[in-house]
């Protein structure tokens, strides 16, 4: 039965954040250098001029009621209260995708922001309405 519905897809992950991972798991998983435009889905993670290449696209997330306010969860398994709001992408099935936390960069003398951490979760994409890109990085660990 038609409940009078314009939409005609039945595919829950044909939308711009679904594509935007996608391309940034890619990207990930064949880090190389090379200039392009400051965008989430530029065709290849930047590397610096010190021939380091990065490995790391974080980003930020956004749910569709989250009123603004970025996704975060915690940065380890056990503990609780220490949150990030930085993840890396680690695979996409389908409308899932699984997220890998990245926490602060305890070693103020490094010049890479984010550290590995053992806390992993997957949301489904129709979830979140807005991914914001940080700038690339090296982590070490992956």
């Amino acid at each position: 039965m038609n409940n009078g519905s314009s939409n005609t897809s039945n595919n829950c992950c044909d939308n711009c954040v679904a594509e935007i991972l996608q391309v940034i798991k890619i990207l990930q998983d064949n880090a190389c250098p090379e200039n392009c435009l400051n965008s989430c889905d530029r065709p290849a993670l930047g590397g610096g001029t010190n021939s380091i290449v990065f490995n790391t696209r974080p980003i930020m997330l956004y749910t569709c009621c989250g009123n603004g306010v970025p996704w975060s969860m915690p940065t380890t398994r056990t503990e609780e209260g220490v949150t990030s709001s930085v993840f890396r992408v680690e695979k996409i099935n389908g409308c899932c995708c699984t997220f890998r936390v990245l926490a602060p960069n305890p070693d103020t003398t490094s010049i890479y922001p984010y550290v590995s951490t053992d806390s992993i979760f997957t949301m489904d994409v129709g979830c979140m309405c807005a991914v914001r890109c940080l700038n690339d990085t090296y982590v070490e660990c992956l």
